[in-house]
């Protein structure tokens, strides 16, 4: 199994005790996720650490109200790490406004760029912003991946453009029905599954932290929306990430 997007730095552990208990779940492969050009250094430090972790690397839409232009080219050096296999997590969220409107679409276009330099594909978060996030990715010719998907709005965009649409743990929460119907109609070539730890804790394991060994719940919920057998499923996404990512 693969978790396709956690973050593994600043934790309250070290991240191989985390990592030995995904693999012991049977979470092979996690791919790691850096939020500023700080988060970014420390998660590759954990990537040439262990095996079966890769990088996406890119500054959140939180921080776009800081000067984030004078941090791109130490990303961009930072992204030609061999382990680095997308850009992100970046996007649009007008639901906490942490950023102005603007600045978080500069900094979006700025990435989507870099995205398309390196040949990377594109983690996107969007809140709140759906028809922001579709009209700045429509003539992205990178694989786009559609993080924590959670509005029903952007299923039948991202089934026009290809895009990929990763499910984290609350498609396991009782009132979740539109996005495990969401899960359901998503074509089996375009779905991944992710924990986005340590927030989003599944069902089962709600009130701990989460972590990566926790998408095997995810993964459970996503068969039973779609009335697919686990581990035919598991297989699949095993598929659409390795595509996705260029993974070896």
């Amino acid at each position: 199994m693969i978790d396709t997007h956690a973050h593994l730095d600043g934790g309250d552990e070290p991240a191989g005790e985390v990592l030995a208990r995904a693999r012991a779940a049977g979470v092979e492969r996690v791919i790691a996720v850096g939020t500023s050009v700080e988060s970014c250094r420390a998660t590759l430090a954990i990537v040439d650490a262990e095996d079966g972790v890769f990088a996406a690397l890119g500054i959140h839409p939180h921080e776009a109200g800081g000067a984030w232009e004078e941090a791109l080219p130490e990303l961009r050096e930072l992204l030609a790490h061999p382990k680095a296999v997308a850009v992100g997590e970046t996007g649009l969220d007008h639901f906490r406004d942490y950023a102005p409107h603007d600045r978080q679409a500069a900094l979006f276009a700025a990435q989507i760029a870099l995205a398309e330099e390196t040949g990377k594909a594109l983690v996107v978060h969007t809140r709140a912003a759906d028809e922001d996030t579709v009209a700045a990715l429509r003539e992205v010719r990178v694989p786009v991946v559609l993080h924590c998907f959670s509005s029903s709005v952007l299923l039948a965009p991202a089934l026009e453009h290809g895009w990929y649409v990763s499910f984290a743990g609350n498609v396991t929460y009782p009132k979740a029905g539109e996005l495990r119907w969401a899960a359901a109609e998503a074509p089996a070539e375009r779905i991944l599954a992710e924990t986005d730890s340590p927030y989003l804790s599944p069902q089962a394991v709600r009130g701990i932290r989460n972590e990566p060994a926790h998408v095997v719940h995810t993964l459970a919920a996503l068969a039973e929306a779609r009335g697919e057998d686990p581990a035919a499923l598991e297989v699949q996404i095993e598929a659409n990430a390795a595509r996705a990512f260029g993974l070896p």
